[in-house]
């Protein structure tokens, strides 16, 4: 008999992957397929869910073209990125784009709800209210878009709604419910008091179960579609940082967990949550286990945002060799990647960003080296939040698609003063077939998927580039607090012009 696989579909904020491993953790094949993000206006970013769909069938195609046979998939999972929730009238019809994580279009509904209720939010949600949560982005609907408002009558997180799609059922993990930031952190179960100031009611909500519990089979019509088989068992899933967190192989407390993709985040396993204003709490995949991060909103995306606006023609791959001929510093060019607004620490959705120190000695190649190290002292910044409380760790592990830059994973040692290590596989795809695995009952738990978690190489400090970064952070920073009311008043321009 054939040896059994397991299927895991990301979806991020611009593919969607699937990967297929085996029952020891081994990687068969991966796919990807394009997902398109829409910016109707500056601080708004939105996708269609029909998209997402596409992309699905799209990279499962890629999957079985490439020689995988669909029979041997014993079982599947999904991860997608938190926050982002599709909205749905009677009928089942979408209402409107998703709105996703990073869109910072509710940032009045978030003054008004921390005035208002914010100890109480915090208390029930476990959670500080911000722009990339779905409680204030339903705020902003009602306040923006009533009609579209009052005709909710299901709201679904992303991976919730593609797996819906393939097995009709109608489910979110723990996780995700935490995400969209109405769920009951302290009892359990949705909270009545958070879907009031949502202005919705919790019938519209799905249900809540463990990430690892069977919601259903592949249907006769999804098989149709994708070319799975009718009757794969379908797992839950959870959030990406989950799903990519566990899979890189923090697995118990101490080890943390960087991660380099559309945002950037550092993550550590505890115990017990410890809600407050600057650390942002989930449950973690291993049973009785949260996990504590903090998060940047531009990472790859600010990658990709300067590749399209100034370097389309030699790509990633150029924009590295560039970056390489450039010394720690940048020779005093510093980059703020808020292109988004920001998170940690400053919880700011009108900072931007911004090269400070340009001067004629400064090339191309500079602005490649000083985004590597914008982002990295971005992390450093969000890793210092941590450190105040007490969460900090020296080693982690580094997950993300910029892990693929040599230079980018050292800079991010050397800024971040941690040990690094790189995991030969752990993005969310891997995870969430781990997770495909543990709920079809090839692991017996996540210990036993966990032994498939392996690191295939580990980075130090550079002391000579780690002394430079050090001053180079302080600036960093200081050039964030100069700037903050020069950036509020350019929003704020910006706004009265439209």
């Amino acid at each position: 008999m054939s040896e059994p696989l397991l299927l895991g579909i990301d979806l991020g904020a611009g593919s969607l992957k699937s990967t297929v491993i085996t029952g020891a953790g081994e990687v068969v094949a991966s796919a990807s397929a394009p997902v398109e993000t829409l910016v109707p206006k500056p601080g708004h970013s939105e996708q269609d869910p029909a998209g997402w769909w596409v992309a699905l069938v799209a990279s499962l195609k890629s999957l079985w073209e490439a020689g995988v046979d669909p029979d041997r998939v014993v079982a599947l999972s999904l991860t997608a990125g938190a926050h982002t929730s599709v909205l749905e009238d009677e009928a089942g019809e979408v209402l409107r784009p998703a709105i996703m994580w990073n869109d910072a279009r509710s940032g009045a509904q978030v003054t008004r709800g921390r005035a208002e209720a914010g100890t109480e939010i915090l208390k029930r949600s476990g959670n500080r209210i911000s722009a990339t949560w779905t409680l204030p982005q339903l705020m902003w609907l009602a306040d923006e878009e009533p009609d579209v408002h009052a005709r909710i009558r299901s709201l679904t997180p992303a991976k919730d709604w593609l797996r819906r799609k393939l097995d009709g059922s109608r489910a979110t993990d723990l996780t995700d419910a935490w995400g969209i930031m109405l769920a009951d952190a302290q009892n359990g179960g949705w909270s009545d008091a958070l879907c009031e100031m949502a202005g919705i009611r919790t019938a519209v909500l799905p249900a809540i179960v463990r990430s690892t519990d069977a919601t259903g089979t592949v249907t006769e019509a999804a098989a149709a579609e994708t070319g799975l088989r009718a009757g794969t068992t379908v797992i839950c899933g959870t959030s990406d940082t989950n799903a990519e967190t566990y899979s890189a192989g923090m697995t118990r407390p101490g080890i943390g967990a960087l991660k380099l993709a559309t945002a950037a985040t550092v993550s550590t396993l505890t115990a017990t949550p410890a809600f407050s204003d600057d650390v942002i709490h989930y449950p973690h995949l291993v049973p009785g286990h949260y996990y504590a991060i903090t998060a940047t909103n531009s990472c790859a995306s600010a990658h990709r945002w300067l590749r399209d606006a100034l370097f389309e023609d030699i790509g990633f791959d150029g924009m590295d060799r560039k970056a390489q001929t450039v010394p720690a510093g940048s020779e005093g060019l510093l980059f703020h990647p808020y292109l988004s607004g920001e998170r940690s620490p400053y919880w700011d959705p009108d900072l931007r960003a911004s090269f400070v120190g340009l001067g004629f000695a400064h090339k191309a190649a500079h602005m490649c080296r000083a985004l590597y190290e914008g982002v990295a002292y971005s992390l450093r910044d969000c890793l210092e939040v941590l450190r105040q409380r007490g969460m900090g760790f020296t080693t982690a592990r580094l997950v993300g698609g910029g892990t693929r830059s040599a230079l980018w994973r050292q800079t991010i040692a050397d800024v971040t003063g941690l040990t690094i290590e790189v995991p030969e596989q752990g993005d969310a795809s891997f995870g969430a077939a781990l997770i495909a695995g543990i709920g079809a009952g090839v692991f017996s738990d996540t210990d036993d998927a966990a032994r498939a978690i392996r690191v295939g190489e580990t980075l130090h400090p550079n002391p000579e580039n780690a002394s430079v970064y050090e001053t180079g952070f302080g600036l960093f920073r200081a050039a964030t607090q100069a700037l903050t009311g020069v950036n509020h008043d350019l929003v704020a321009a910006a706004r009265g012009a439209r």
